[in-house]
C-alpha cells in the first residue's frame, strides 16, 4: 500500500510586506459615469463621504454614504434621477448630516477593484465638484502608473493633485490631503483650538470659501487621520 505524503509546507503562504516605502498620491477622478457623479454635479454645497460598500449574492452593489449639508433638498432630488444609482434609502439623520443607500446601476464605473488590482489601498475618498478626490497608497510608482493606465483605459480622467514618496526611513509620518492641512492650519492660527474658540466652524467656512459641512467633514477626517498617527502604535 502506498502512501501520498503531503507537502504542506507548498500549501503555505508567504507572508510578504508593502510597509516600507510606496507613494501616495491625491488625485482627482471623473467621468460622468462615476457613482454619483450626475448628483455631484447639479448640487455643489454638499460634501459626501462614502462609509463602506457591499455585494450581495444576486451581484447588486450597495453603497453606503454619509451626506453633509445644511440642507438635503437639491442633494435628495438629485439623487433620484441620478442614472449612477437606483433605489436610494435615507438610513438615518443628523443635525448636520445624512446616511443614504444606493444600489449601484450597470452603467457605474468603479475604481476600487482597479486600485486593488495594482496593489493600492484607498485612504480616503470625498466629493467634489470636479469628481471624486481620492488619496491611494501604492506599494511603488509602478503600481500608480498601473492605476493611470486602467483609469484611462476605462476613459475615466486622472489628474495628481499631490504627491508624496515614501522612503524606509519614513514612518508614521501622516497621510493629509492638502486641503486638510489648510484647513488645521488655519483653524489652529486663528484660534479654533483654543479655549474659548478664536473662531467658529462658520466663520472659517466664510474665510476658506467653502461650505460648513466641508469644514465639518474636513476636520473630522484631519483629526482621525492625526489620532491613527499617533495614538495607534
Amino acid at each position: 500500500m502506498s502512501i501520498d505524503v503531503v507537502d504542506l509546507e507548498s500549501d503555505r503562504s508567504v507572508l510578504r510586506s508593502q510597509a516600507d516605502g510606496g507613494v501616495v498620491a491625491q488625485l482627482r477622478l471623473d467621468h460622468p459615469d462615476l457613482v454619483l457623479r450626475p448628483t455631484l454635479r447639479r448640487v455643489s454645497d454638499v460634501s459626501v463621504e462614502p462609509e463602506y460598500w457591499t455585494t450581495l449574492e444576486t451581484g447588486r452593489t450597495l453603497l453606503f454614504v454619509t451626506v453633509f449639508a445644511d440642507v438635503f433638498d437639491g442633494f435628495e432630488t438629485a439623487l433620484e434621477t441620478d442614472p449612477t444609482v437606483v433605489d436610494p434609502v435615507l438610513v438615518d439623520r443628523y443635525p448636520d448630516r445624512r446616511v443614504y443607500r444606493v444600489a449601484l446601476a450597470d452603467r457605474a464605473k468603479r475604481f476600487a477593484a482597479g486600485t486593488a488590482e495594482v496593489g493600492g489601498r484607498l485612504l480616503e475618498i470625498t466629493s467634489s465638484r470636479d469628481g471624486w478626490l481620492v488619496q491611494l497608497q501604492f506599494p511603488n510608482r509602478d503600481a500608480l502608473v498601473a492605476f493611470n493606465e486602467h483609469c484611462r483605459g476605462r476613459d475615466v480622467s486622472i489628474a495628481v493633485e499631490h504627491l508624496r514618496v515614501s522612503d524606509d526611513g519614513d514612518d508614521g509620518v501622516v497621510a493629509l490631503t492638502e486641503k486638510q492641512q489648510e484647513l488645521l492650519a488655519v483653524a489652529h492660527e486663528e484660534g479654533y483650538f483654543d479655549v474659548p474658540r478664536g473662531i467658529s466652524q462658520d466663520e472659517l467656512a466664510e474665510r476658506l470659501g467653502v461650505s460648513k459641512s466641508a469644514v465639518s467633514q474636513r476636520l473630522r477626517r484631519a483629526i482621525g487621520e492625526l489620532c491613527d498617527a499617533t495614538l495607534a502604535r
